[in-house]
Formats: structure tokens, C-alpha cells, sequence
């Protein structure tokens, strides 16, 4: 079997979300225990730590991937959705798994694939499992995929879980209140072993701390250990200098420059502790990795800048909570004219990002190639609803070069509303102008 053959039989033949939404989520873990169980259990043969959330979460996957690389050890990373590749959903110290190994996996379990009929998500987790033990790894992030407690990510058993925030997502799976979200999400929480959230309401935090008291859970709030005193944004770098309960200061960089890491990096610092219980992991090191972060494991996407004259920002925001802390990013940037070039899918509360969005703005309305997407024009008469003006296009780089050939160098291109529209942007296109 080829790679292509391989790719196309995990697209074409599996159920996917990214191509036909919630009829693509299985409400159990039977058909990844069962893959667990053909491929003879790498779950049991990895150190893991197991991270859910609304947002963050990928950011806080990649912070600690990159500090346990630039702290020496053997990093497997497990997240999703990808841009560009399938395989940056596999990463083992920050590259991607070889293509012979993908092809070679869905060949080895098309006997077992055809018997149980799994989802795209259960069958390719199964495939980071056995990557990772075949690789031997020191330590594998591993990143869910929708939720927590039915999440296919959820047969494993890590010496941390993070859950990085609760806010308004996939409510036609996880449920129409923050509690019941946050319940999911909880739903990672394991005996006895110890979870870290990051950022908590009065609703919520009692969602978690009753579960962990059930199961014995040493539970600790991200919020409550460290303090940001300032943050100071640049296009490069996010500076901040953090509090502990003891009064002491650090002050820290990260190259994830949008000022909502700020709350991200909190997270994996109050982490920090408790894995180096296990992990040598030096303090010259970590700071180190966070001003590297995108180097260490190639993330993008995040607050990602494309040029300077005009400003270009590619951000994965694509729900309620995710553009509100993205419209706070752009309080810290200044720009005569604003461009936005977004596209969404159809399972999102649309209105409810859209409302948010700065009538002032020049819109570009798209879609990308996916069933899911919501058409542009579709789109585009749900922006004029709420007074946002502007043209749709069928094709994402089309509204891309609409937008670069429109804005002055004093302007600020966005594009944003879903990781699939990002993932098409043809980075090129601000290499010549």
C-alpha cells in the first residue's frame, strides 16, 4: 500500500469529523480499545500526559512537547486537527511521522478496520500509539480530540491531565451548558492521578473538584499558584513576568506572541512541578523552549505573522470564547484599516462569533474545501445581519489576494474562523508583494 492509497483509505473509507461532523463521533471507546488491544496495548507501554479544553489546548501540547525536547528527552506529540499535512497530527520530537509508517499501519490494521468500522479519529490515535511505542518515547502529549470523557484520546491512563479552559463548543455533542461541557471534559480526570486546570468559573470549578475529590485527584488551579503582574506584546514575542505564592517573579518569553497565551503559559508552569517529580526539567531549559516554541514543534496558527507592511495574522479562533480573546489581540495592535478574511463551519454557533465581530472592518467571506464548510454567501448575508460588509469567494486564497491587493501598508490583514480555512492559505502570496 502507498502512502496515497493509505491517506485516501483514512479520508475516503472512515467516518471523519473534519469532513462530515458529530455523525462521525462514536459515543463510546469499544473501537479504540479494541485497536489498543489488535495492536498489543501501546497505551500501557507510554508515559502520557493527557490534555482537554475549548481552547488552548494545542498551544499547551505544543509548550510542553517543546520544554521536554529542549530538556532532552524522546517527545512524542499527538494533536488535531492538522493544516497542511496529516502526518503534523504525529509528531515525534517535533517531526512528522514518516510517510512508510502511515501506510504501513493502515495496511496492518485493514483486517481489524474493516471488522469494527472505526472513525478516522479512533483508527489514526490508534496510529499514534503504535508510532510512539515503536519510537520509544520518553513522554507522549496527547492532545483529545472532542471532549474527554468519550473521547477516543480517553483509554489511557497519563501521570498528568490538563484541562486548559470550558467554554461554548460542539454544544450538539458536549451539551448546552457550560456544566455539562466542563462534565466531559472532567470526564478525563483519572484515579488518583493529578490534573491541573487552567483557567475555571464558579460553575465549573465544582464540576472538577467534585470529580477529582471522587477520585482522589490532587487537583490544582492554574490561577490560584501563579499570577501574571504585566504582559507586554510584540509581533515577535509575548513577554511576561509571572508571580508565585511565594511573592517571586520570573519573567518569561514565548514566541506563541497572542496576548491569550497568556493564561497558556500559566497552565503549563503550575504543570511544571508536578512532572518534574519524574523529569529533569531545568529552569534555563523551559524558558529556553517557550521563546522556541514554533521552531521546537512547527506549530502555526496561532496569532502566526505572514509579513509586516501590511500586518498579515493567521489565528485558528473559530469559536465563541476563541474570537473574544482573539479581538483582545487585536486592542494591542495598531493599524489604520482592518481586513478579515474568515470562513466557517456549519456545526458552530455562528451568530454567536459573528456578533462579536468590528463592524468597521473590510470582510472577506469564504469557505473551505470541505461538506462542512458554510458556504461564503451563506456567510456573508449572516455578516450583513449584524452591519458587516463585504464580498464572499468560493475559494480561500481568492479572498486572500483580494484582501493583499486591497490593504496599505498601514493596514492589518486577519484570517481567521476555522483551522481549515488557515490551513489553506498559500503563505506564498506575502512573499510577492
Amino acid at each position: 500500500m502507498t502512502y496515497h492509497q493509505a491517506i485516501q483509505y483514512l479520508y475516503n473509507t472512515l467516518p471523519m469529523f473534519t469532513r462530515i461532523g458529530a455523525k462521525a463521533f462514536k459515543p463510546h471507546l469499544k473501537n479504540t480499545e479494541d485497536i489498543c488491544n489488535f495492536l498489543g496495548h501501546p497505551e500501557q507501554q507510554i508515559k502520557m500526559i493527557h490534555i482537554a479544553g475549548t481552547n488552548g489546548k494545542g498551544s499547551v501540547s505544543h509548550m510542553l512537547a517543546a520544554i521536554f525536547q529542549q530538556c532532552g528527552y524522546k517527545t512524542g506529540l499527538y494533536t488535531s486537527p492538522h493544516l497542511k499535512d496529516f502526518r503534523e497530527r504525529i509528531k515525534v520530537n517535533g517531526q512528522m511521522i514518516d510517510k512508510k509508517s502511515v501506510s504501513a499501519f493502515v495496511k496492518k490494521t485493514k483486517a481489524i478496520s474493516e471488522k469494527i468500522r472505526p472513525s478516522f479519529f479512533e483508527l489514526t490515535f490508534g496510529m499514534a500509539l503504535d508510532y510512539f511505542a515503536r519510537q520509544k518515547v520518553e513522554i507522549a502529549i496527547i492532545e483529545t480530540g472532542l471532549g474527554g470523557r468519550l473521547d477516543s484520546t480517553n483509554v489511557i491512563t497519563p501521570i498528568l491531565s490538563v484541562i486548559t479552559n470550558i467554554g461554548w463548543d460542539h454544544m450538539d455533542i458536549l451539551g448546552n451548558t457550560l456544566k455539562k461541557i466542563a462534565h466531559e471534559k472532567a470526564g478525563i480526570i483519572k484515579k488518583k492521578i493529578p490534573v491541573i486546570i487552567g483557567e475555571s468559573l464558579p460553575d465549573t470549578k465544582k464540576v472538577f473538584t467534585d470529580r477529582a475529590s471522587k477520585l482522589q485527584a490532587p487537583i490544582f488551579f492554574a490561577q490560584q499558584k501563579l499570577k501574571i503582574v504585566t504582559a507586554q506584546y510584540s509581533h515577535q514575542y509575548l513577554k511576561v513576568i509571572i508571580k508565585d505564592r511565594r511573592g517571586l517573579t520570573t519573567k518569561y518569553l514565548s514566541d506563541l506572541n497572542g496576548a491569550y497565551q497568556q493564561n497558556n503559559i500559566l497552565t503549563v508552569l503550575t504543570c511544571i512541578p508536578i512532572l518534574q517529580k519524574d523529569f529533569h526539567l531545568p529552569q534555563r531549559k523551559i524558558k529556553l523552549a517557550l521563546e522556541n516554541v514554533k521552531k521546537i514543534t512547527s506549530l502555526g496558527g496561532r496569532w502566526e505573522i505572514l509579513s509586516q507592511n501590511p500586518l498579515v495574522a493567521l489565528d485558528v479562533a473559530h469559536n465563541e470564547d476563541g474570537m473574544h480573546q482573539l479581538l483582545r489581540q487585536l486592542k494591542n495592535c495598531t493599524y489604520n484599516q482592518l481586513h478579515i478574511v474568515i470562513g466557517m463551519v456549519k456545526d458552530k454557533d455562528i451568530s454567536k462569533v459573528i456578533a462579536q465581530l468590528p463592524k468597521e472592518a473590510h470582510y472577506y467571506f469564504t469557505q473551505a474545501q470541505l461538506p462542512r464548510a458554510l458556504p461564503s454567501i451563506d456567510l456573508k448575508k449572516m455578516g450583513e445581519a449584524f452591519s458587516l460588509q463585504g464580498a464572499s469567494f468560493l475559494k480561500v486564497n481568492d479572498a486572500v489576494k483580494k484582501a493583499r491587493d486591497s490593504a496599505l501598508p498601514n493596514d492589518l490583514i486577519l484570517v481567521c474562523g476555522s483551522v481549515f480555512v488557515v490551513g489553506e492559505v498559500n503563505k506564498n502570496l506575502f512573499h510577492q508583494k
